[in-house]
């Protein structure tokens, strides 16, 4: 047990940590609701989440230019798990946006949150995770959550698509390979390093498959200011912050913390997008929040403690 006064020490940094952390979850929630207002004004996802990518991109890579820390590059697992990280962090944001095109924000946003559960599906099948019947427990009450939210035990409503329900469960599955990939390229450099590699690896997939023309549009529209905040929250000094707070965070804190994401996103898309849940979609989108939170801060692993396993390497 640490001393008294190492506690009385550590205690702010943690609270510090604990806001950054809390304040990555709201910025990711607002872009949320920023990459809405974008789609409904007819911009392609993938050109959307190709401007939050570039824009992370650049500040990730100020960030590792202004670190003295072991950087890694040279090494070419980091290179291999990062390039991974990458691919999972490309389909994370081109299924968001494409669920909450076909879908809503809130509905988008809380089957994303569903990712520590992939997490753990995978990891059973690897054998990187011990099975437990509080696991599968969990598991099966997200799976109600996701039928009530998505309204599928009575045929699909009007305004969640089939599509819109499989991209926002892809975007959770894509946030996995995202949370593998990291972990794995940790022991081989710098989070800076890993962030910079894969949002290149984001930008170089985008520029092919995004739409070439709306790109160049989006430099002259009205819209321009919207993409730099949807940039600039959704992947510039969200990631740095997140990271940072992570590394004087509890993992559980970081857990209940990080439900501000999902709850910011549905809130902006009540407020400004005109969408409505139900009572049942309501009822599925608390069953699914509390159970991934509490999955994570009661068994004190999942995604949260990778991820804080990797940024204490910084």
């Amino acid at each position: 047990m640490l001393p008294d006064s190492t506690l009385d020490q550590q205690a702010p940094l943690t609270r510090f940590g604990t806001l950054l952390v809390a304040l990555a979850a709201l910025c990711w929630g607002i872009s949320g609701g920023i990459g809405g207002l974008l789609l409904a004004a007819g911009w392609e996802p993938f050109v959307v989440a190709f401007y939050r990518g570039v824009i992370g991109l650049f500040f990730v890579a100020l960030w590792l230019a202004l670190t003295s820390s072991k950087r890694g590059l040279v090494n070419p697992r980091l290179w291999l798990w990062s390039a991974l990280a990458g691919i999972g962090v490309t389909g994370n944001f081109v299924f968001y946006f494409i669920s909450i095109r076909h879908g809503s924000v809130a509905v988008a946003a809380t089957l994303m949150y569903c990712a520590p559960i992939f997490v753990y599906l995978v990891s059973f099948l690897l054998g990187l995770e011990k099975s437990t019947w509080i696991k599968w427990f969990a598991i099966a009450v997200v799976m109600i959550g996701i039928v009530l939210l998505t309204g599928v035990y009575q045929g699909l409503t009007s305004a969640i698509s089939t599509w819109g329900i499989v991209a926002g469960l892809l975007s959770g599955l894509s946030y996995a390979l995202f949370i593998f990939g990291f972990k794995y390229a940790a022991p081989h450099g710098s989070p800076q390093a890993v962030l910079v590699v894969a949002f290149a690896v984001l930008a170089l997939l985008l520029v092919g498959l995004a739409d070439t023309q709306q790109v160049v549009q989006v430099v002259n529209s009205n819209d321009w200011l919207l993409f730099a905040a949807l940039g600039v929250l959704g992947a510039g000094i969200s990631f740095v912050i997140y990271v940072i707070g992570l590394n004087v965070t509890a993992p559980a804190v970081a857990s209940v913390v990080a439900m501000i994401e999902p709850v910011t996103a549905s809130l902006f898309g009540v407020a400004l997008l005109n969408e409505r849940l139900n009572a049942m979609q309501l009822t599925g989108m608390v069953l699914i929040l509390i159970t991934v939170t509490g999955l994570s801060v009661f068994t004190n692993s999942g995604w949260v403690s990778s991820l804080r396993r990797v940024a204490r390497r910084r």
